[in-house]
């Protein structure tokens, strides 16, 4: 198994495979654009575009399962997201990332990557490292900041 296997949409409910994305670094993050980490929005658009040009992409995932603060639909995060923290990655539609209802994505990249509290995601930007073959290689908790994975990137690239 690998993230190629799975099917996502995009905010503008575009739906697409992660194949897309082979041969390429990915950083899966769940977004929420009213947490007290939005200002990681920032950081995470400057790795994007330092790295894209060497086969690196963020993929932004919005969700309200932490105290509600992803209210609106994942058109409006986007929106929210590239008018006040100017982001060019790609964001998707809101989803679950947690419980019975969580998206298969997550289902998947959770369990490759057991952490203290197993595999639930503890809170917004929660981030996920996938190589270029499609394996998910690291995760990383929403207190690291993006300026901190730059070695955890350059690594697979």
């Amino acid at each position: 198994m690998s993230i190629y296997e799975y099917t996502v949409t995009k905010a503008n409910h575009e739906s697409y495979s992660l194949a897309e994305y082979k041969d390429q670094v990915v950083l899966i993050v769940n977004t929420a654009s009213e947490c007290g980490f939005t200002k990681q929005f920032d950081g995470l658009e400057k790795l994007y575009q330092e790295y894209k040009g060497q086969g690196f992409t963020v993929l932004g995932f919005p969700c309200n399962q932490f105290g509600g603060q992803e209210p609106g639909s994942g058109a409006e995060a986007e929106q929210n997201c590239r008018l006040n923290y100017g982001v060019t990655f790609p964001i998707h539609e809101k989803i679950e990332v947690n419980g019975d209802n969580a998206h298969p994505l997550f289902k998947y990249i959770k369990e490759e990557t057991k952490g203290i509290m197993g595999s639930k995601i503890k809170w917004n930007f929660t981030k996920f490292l996938v190589d270029r073959q499609g394996n998910v290689v690291a995760r990383f908790a929403p207190t690291t900041t993006p300026e901190q994975l730059k070695k955890h990137i350059e690594k697979y690239l």
